[in-house]
This record gives C-alpha cells, sequence and structure tokens, in this order.
C-alpha cells in the first residue's frame, strides 16, 4: 500500500521513512489544533488546568515533560557536551586527525571562505541576530551566579559575567554539539560511502542492520527531531522579523502577521532548496554573512570605536577564563534553576536539529581531513562567535552604564525579540538598520529552512541528491518537508496561547534529549571505525569502502541499468585489497539477493587494484 501511494505521488524516497515521518508530523500538528493548551499557562493563575486534571493541552503535555527533563537529567546535558568537546580535540590532534573525508587524494569542494559562510546556513545565523543583544542583557540584568557570588544586576562584575556566559552558550560548546554527528557523517558518507541517514551513524555496531528496524526507528526519530528542532528556530526568527516591523514599519501585531511571514520565508526557502546549494544556499549565505560583517562594522564605526574594540578584546579574555568554570557547573548548591532556562535548554534544543545541521556540514566539507573539519567547525564560527557578541555585548553595556540607558529594561519588559532594535535606536539611522537587520534575519530564517529540506530530503532517499542524473531526485520531495517545518513552526507559535515559543522550546528539549544518549554511542562508532579503516599503527591509508545504498534505492537503479551499481552494495562493505597491512581484520559482508541477482545478470564484480585502490578495466577476478 505504502509503495502504491509512493509511485502515486512520484517519490523516490523510502516509503517507510517518508509516510511515518509525515504521519508522525501531521497528527501532531491535528492534536495540538484540537487541544492546543490550558487557557492560561501560569501555575498560580485561577484559570490554570493543572497537568493531572482531565482538560489539559498539548501544550501543557510538553511542558510537564520538559520539567522532568530538566529535573532529572540536566546535569547529563552539562556533562554530555564537555566530554564531546573533549573527544573532538582528542581526533584532531591525534593520527587520525590525517584522514581525509573522502577519497584519499580528494580537495575540499569549496573554497574556505564559502565554506565558513555556509556554515552559518545550517541555522545558527538565526540565533546570534536573536541572541545578541537579548541574552547579554537578560544576564547583565539578572547575573546567573549573582546569588552564588555576590554579583548584583547592573554593576561592571554582572557585565563581564554577562558575556562570559553568552560565549560559553554560543562559542566551542553549541558548535561541539554540531561538529560531532558532522564529522561522523562526514565521515560514514565519504568515506565508507554510507547512506545519508543517522543510523548509518551506527554502523560498526549495527553492520547490515542499518536497513533493519533499529536503524529505520533512528531514522524515523531523526526526521521528526529534526522537523521539530528546525520549527524552534523558525519560531525565534518569525518573533525577531515580527517584532521589528511592529516597531519600525507599524506592522500588524495580530497573530496572523506571524503566519504571514512564516508562509512567505516557506515560500522562498522552498525555492531555493530546489536549486539546491550551489545556485541558493551558497549565494544566500555569502550574502548574508557579508551583511553582517557590514552590520557589525556600522555598529563599531558609529559607536564607541577604541571602547567596543577594547570590550570585544576582553570578552574573549573573559570567556577563555570563565570556561573551565562554567563547562561542568551545575548550579548544585544555589539551585536557582537558571540553568533550565538557559544551559540545559540551549544543549537539549542544539542537540535536537544537530543531526541535519551534522549533515549539511559534512556535505559541504568533503575533501577537508579531521583535522581541517574539526578545527574549522570548531574554531571559525567560535572566533566570529567572540566578535559578534564581543561587540553587541558591548555596545549595551556603554549605553546601559555610561549612557541613557533603557535597553535592558526593554528587553525584560517587550521580550528577547525587540532587544536588537532597542539597542539601534540609539545608533543612526535606526529605521535603514533595522530594516537590514530584519532582512538579515529572513534571509538566514530562508537558508535554515531551505537547506534543512534538502537534508530531510537525502536522509528519507538515503542518497545524496546533488549531482545525480535528471529522474534520481523529486524536487517536490523538498518542497514537503520545508511545508511541514513551516506548519509545526506556525502551530506551536500561534496556536498554542500566550506561550508559544516557550512550548517550542518545551517539545525541543523532549526530541533532545534520546540524541544525547545516541550522541555517546556515536562517539564509539566514529572511534573504532577509525581504527578499522587506518590500522593501530603506520601511516594513514584506509580500506576504500562501496557504496551503499538501501535496498529500495539499490532495485530501482538496477531496474535502470545504472551502470554505477557495480561499485555498489546493500550491506556495507569495503573493497578487497583496499586495507593496510596492519589494519584489524572485518568480515566482507554477506550482500542480499538483489545484489546478487545484480551480479549474476551481469557477470560484473567490483575489483579494485591494491595498488591504487581504484576500480580496474577489464578484471573479471572476485573480490573473494
Amino acid at each position: 500500500m505504502l509503495e502504491k501511494l509512493h509511485d502515486t505521488l512520484k517519490l523516490r524516497t523510502n516509503p517507510l521513512l517518508f509516510f511515518a515521518s509525515s504521519t508522525f508530523v501531521l497528527v501532531f500538528v491535528a492534536v495540538t489544533l484540537v487541544i492546543p493548551g490550558a487557557s492560561d499557562r501560569d501555575p498560580d493563575s485561577e484559570d490554570y488546568v493543572p497537568y493531572d486534571e482531565v482538560g489539559y493541552g498539548m501544550a501543557d503535555f510538553w511542558s510537564a515533560a520538559a520539567g522532568w527533563i530538566f529535573e532529572h537529567f540536566g546535569w547529563f546535558f552539562i556533562l554530555g557536551v564537555t566530554v564531546f568537546l573533549l573527544f573532538l580535540v582528542y581526533v584532531a590532534i591525534s593520527r587520525f586527525g590525517r584522514l581525509k573525508l573522502g577519497g584519499d587524494e580528494e580537495s575540499p569542494r569549496h573554497s574556505d571562505m564559502a565554506w565558513f559562510g555556509m556554515l552559518f546556513a545550517a541555522g545558527i545565523g538565526t540565533i546570534l541576530m536573536f541572541w545578541a543583544v537579548a541574552e547579554p542583557a537578560f544576564h547583565f540584568a539578572e547575573p546567573p551566579r549573582g546569588a552564588e557570588l555576590g554579583i548584583e544586576g547592573g554593576t561592571e562584575q554582572a557585565a563581564r559575567d554577562a558575556v562570559g556566559f553568552t560565549l560559553y552558550h554560543f562559542g566551542l560548546h553549541t558548535w561541539t554539539i554540531f561538529t560531532l554527528p558532522g564529522l561522523a557523517f562526514a565521515y560514514f558518507i565519504y568515506k565508507r560511502n554510507l547512506p545519508p541517514r543517522v543510523s548509518s551513524l551506527f554502523q560498526p555496531i549495527l553492520g547490515d542492520g542499518i536497513h533493519g528496524p533499529i536503524g529505520k526507528a533512528i531514522d524515523i526519530f531523526a526526521i521528526v527531531g529534526t522537523i521539530f528542532g528546525i520549527a524552534m528556530s523558525i519560531g525565534l526568527g518569525t518573533t525577531q522579523i515580527h517584532a521589528g516591523l511592529a516597531a519600525r514599519f507599524e506592522f500588524t501585531e495580530a497573530d496572523w502577521g506571524r503566519l504571514v511571514i512564516i508562509a512567505v520565508v516557506t515560500i522562498v526557502a522552498t525555492i531555493s532548496a530546489v536549486l539546491g546549494i550551489d545556485r541558493g544556499i551558497k549565494v544566500l549565505s555569502n550574502f548574508n554573512i557579508g551583511v553582517s560583517v557590514l552590520l557589525l562594522l556600522f555598529v563599531l564605526l558609529t559607536g564607541p570605536t577604541i571602547f567596543l574594540l577594547r570590550g570585544m578584546v576582553e570578552s574573549a579574555g573573559t570567556y577563555v577564563s570563565i570556561l573551565p568554570e562554567v563547562a561542568l557547573w551545575n548550579d548544585t548548591f544555589g539551585d536557582t534553576g537558571w540553568q533550565q532556562d538557559w544551559t540545559i535548554f540551549y544543549w537539549g534544543w542544539t542537540i535536537s536539529w544537530a543531526p541535519f545541521v551534522g549533515i549539511f556540514i559534512a556535505r559541504i566539507s568533503r575533501g577537508r581531513t579531521v583535522r581541517q573539519f574539526v578545527t574549522g567547525v570548531l574554531a571559525l564560527p567560535t572566533m566570529f562567535t567572540i566578535l559578534w557578541f564581543g561587540t553587541w555585548a558591548t555596545a549595551l553595556f556603554d549605553i546601559e552604564l555610561f549612557g541613557d540607558g533603557g535597553v535592558v529594561d526593554q528587553v525584560l519588559e517587550e521580550g528577547a525579540e525587540t532587544s536588537m532594535f532597542a539597542l539601534l535606536e540609539h545608533y543612526p539611522w535606526a529605521t535603514l538598520t533595522s530594516a537590514v537587520a530584519i532582512m538579515l534575519v529572513g534571509v538566514y530564517f530562508i537558508t535554515s529552512l531551505d537547506s534543512a529540506s534538502l537534508v530531510l530530503d537525502d536522509m528519507c532517499n538515503g542518497y545524496d541528491g546533488e549531482g545525480r542524473p535528471k529522474g534520481r531526485t523529486a524536487p517536490h520531495q523538498r518542497a514537503i518537508w520545508a511545508i511541514y517545518i513551516g506548519v509545526v513552526a506556525a502551530v506551536l507559535l500561534v496556536f498554542t496561547g500566550e506561550g508559544g515559543v516557550e512550548v517550542l522550546r518545551e517539545v525541543a528539549l523532549v526530541f533532545g534529549l534520546p540524541f544525547f544518549v545516541l550522541a555517546f554511542f556515536m562517539m564509539y562508532s566514529l572511534h573504532r571505525a577509525f581504527r578499522e579503516d587506518a590500522g593501530e599503527l603506520g601511516h594513514l591509508p584506509s580500506r576504500r569502502w562501496l557504496q551503499t545504498l538501501p535496498p529500495e534505492e539499490y532495485q530501482r537503479r538496477m531496474e535502470e541499468d545504472d551502470p554505477e551499481l557495480v561499485e555498489a552494495v546493500v550491506a556495507p562493505d569495503y573493497a578487497e585489497g583496499t586495507q593496510p597491512e596492519n589494519a584489524p581484520d572485518v568480515d566482507h559482508a554477506e550482500q542480499p539477493e538483489v545484489v546478487q541477482e545484480y551480479r549474476i545478470r551481469t557477470g560484473e564484480q567490483p575489483v579494485i587494484d591494491p595498488t591504487t585502490a581504484e576500480p580496474t578495466e577489464g578484471d573479471d577476478s572476485s573480490r573473494g
């Protein structure tokens, strides 16, 4: 039945993954529309409906689930991200850092500048715009460790702590959450030639079970979790665009205004997604990073330039000094609950959409070494983050400590989404710069959504759709994923009452916990693959792995008489004669009937010359 519906819709994907994920999203949307939530989310209100009474809605369900996770697993989130960071540093400086993410002689496909720009296309650009002023403002008013260290809000010490914690949240630790799955995807997709699915990251553990029930369950959960994680980012971007339009251009403050914003951006993102990376996302990303730098330079040059430069440099020192202390800080003795609203939420939300960011970063990083990948994805964005937040935060503190003030009060009263526009009011040409900021958020919004739809499409296809011959991809599949994300963001933002953004946060956190657990298995799986392919000692030639296709895609290509199948398998396997002499033995996988049928019918066998690790011509010998 699923196959028939799949073919009727002219899709080219895995029917189970596509329809199971779609069903979950559509049921979620329907249930949320029918029972959105309690009339008032304030527990002290007379109209509030407790969770344990009949009548509570989806908003209350997610709030209760997130509260339970905060209470019992907050420490696990704090520990996990720091462990991931230490693991990445280890693999980068180890001999495995010389391994190529692709063929041993392959070169990077994008320049360093284009690569750097596209790193922000995966969603983090929207977050940088949203929190650039908002988070330092909140921490300046209410220092995270105020009760513990006696820091008073609104002081110079509060300013230092505010910028330190802001950089902790958006520096190395956030990019660690993206780098770990990104490295794993890049290795297993481009070194072992496995399908671009989350299940592929566990191939050393599951073997050909990546195509089985466990692998399918992992992939379905990853697809659904990614949709909700990106929806959170889209929700934040929508509220900021809406706030800027309402404040500067008298745009309606009604909920339908948010729906219009989401609809417009979804349409534009869908067009960009259909165009692909080189013609769509790459162009938009380069434009975005350029305009972002111009906006930053505007603040530097029209504000107290020397003061801002000094503050930016000092912010880097504050971050370096505070990092060892806060990396494992759990607010154990103060127990103020601050981390639930900030650090734990950030880590849970970020990892819920890390599979999407990981695949996207892997796709733009092919041909780089492990060391280049880890260093670049961790260091370059973190350096830019320090420049970005250091400048905006120092500008905020200048206004609050030495100027007219008022920005922090406005943020606390009207919400984080107004923060950047409130600060720009203190600079020349506020209307123009606010318009530029709105445009930036919108374009970051678009690149997040279109890159997400591309990645979700690949995760369901089981192969990289970029560069495939016509007929191998169905562009309308990408449109479907973009629409799903837009609909989920709209439903949670508009139809769950006053706490729409809060519900988005809670849903993302619930999906984040299982990913955190899987990330520990991911580290083991990746390290095991390094050891198997490169050997324990000596230089680092590696096994050459044949391209692994999902069974349904192999069957389709066999029916199309695809000559490339001579170098493809279904059960993950490597080419005979390409393993280093001192590498641990890995048994060849027994291929299923569809592969045997193809080989018998064509008389073809994948043959590798051990001296070049490349296919030979005219050689009929068996792989053994």
